[in-house]
């Protein structure tokens, strides 16, 4: 069985050394759905839910996220991100997000992504929560993740 690198041979969490490794360009994809009924999403498509713009907001919230996510997740590195991109489209059922975060670093940027475009879907939900008693947010997941040597 595979060793988690976050766990010392004591047992203990620990956070990974990477001061060795090189400095390699990294992307990493990451996406979720939130479903909401055809009326909230006709709102948000109209920009008519009383918080203001969601998707703009949402595409803020997410960016905002991702370059916090060494202070929300005790374990990950602290990594200089060139590019934070949240993508969201609305579907008839709902909204579909993805978040591409990219870095030259000595380590993955996964839960950058992950962390983006999980905050962005939770900010679509804070600002329809009046209006939608029936939302819920799904299928997080990482796409796709990739160096560049």
């Amino acid at each position: 069985m595979k060793r988690l690198s976050h766990v010392g041979a004591d047992g203990r969490a620990k956070m990974v050394d990477v001061t060795a490794k090189p400095l390699i360009a990294r992307t990493a994809i990451a996406s979720g759905k939130i479903q909401l009924c055809s009326e909230t999403v006709d709102l948000i498509d109209r920009n008519q839910i009383a918080k203001g713009d969601v998707l703009a907001t949402a595409r803020i919230a997410g960016i905002q996220a991702a370059k916090q996510t060494a202070q929300l997740i005790p374990l990950c590195h602290t990594l200089p991100l060139g590019e934070v991109k949240i993508d969201i489209v609305t579907l008839a059922d709902g909204a579909e997000a993805k978040c591409t975060a990219r870095t030259v670093a000595q380590t993955g940027v996964e839960m950058e992504a992950l962390t983006g475009v999980t905050v962005a879907l939770l900010t679509i939900y804070d600002m329809c929560k009046a209006v939608d008693k029936h939302m819920k947010i799904s299928e997080i997941r990482l796409v796709k993740k990739t160096k560049h040597l």
